[in-house]
């Protein structure tokens, strides 16, 4: 079953009155990155190739096709006996926009990232809502205890 915005609520900062919704919490963007350099993922381990981060022009990110990194504003943590999911806010996928993530497990906390794909040059101003964050009861065994516990915090 799904939690309630005001649940999902208390597990992140910052929020707002305005980010939390019937189902869950909107998240906001951070910062938006380019990857630069090839990254690396094997059997034995992974390693994120180097990133530079866009500047933010006249107060919005001018972004052409293409994939980008974003960052998002809010430090999250899932709870035990809960997995977590971020999923575009339709507003993006209006414009042509989709935002791929990951699942994200119980004992996670940090401050994610996604992989935004646009297929239609937009603009994008720092601190807006692009994601939306739903938490879900689940079974597990153990917790995260991955290299991106604690990311950004």
């Amino acid at each position: 079953m799904f939690e309630s915005g005001a649940f999902v609520a208390a597990q992140l900062d910052p929020v707002t009155d305005e980010q939390v919704q019937p189902n869950g919490v909107d998240l906001t963007l951070e910062a938006v990155l380019v990857q630069s350099e090839p990254g690396r993922v094997s059997r034995d381990g992974k390693r994120v190739g180097e990133r530079e981060e866009l500047r933010a022009e006249d107060g919005h990110y001018r972004l052409d096709r293409g994939g980008y990194v974003v960052q998002y504003g809010e430090r999250i943590a899932v709870p035990d006996d809960h997995v977590g999911f971020v999923l575009p806010r339709s507003s993006l996928l209006r414009n042509s926009c989709m935002l791929n993530t990951a699942v994200w497990d119980a004992g996670y906390e940090g401050r994610g990232e996604g992989l935004l794909q646009v297929h239609h040059p937009i603009e994008l101003e720092p601190g807006a809502r692009i994601a939306q964050f739903v938490l879900a009861e689940a079974d597990h065994d153990g917790r995260y205890d991955g290299s991106y516990q604690g990311e950004r915090t």
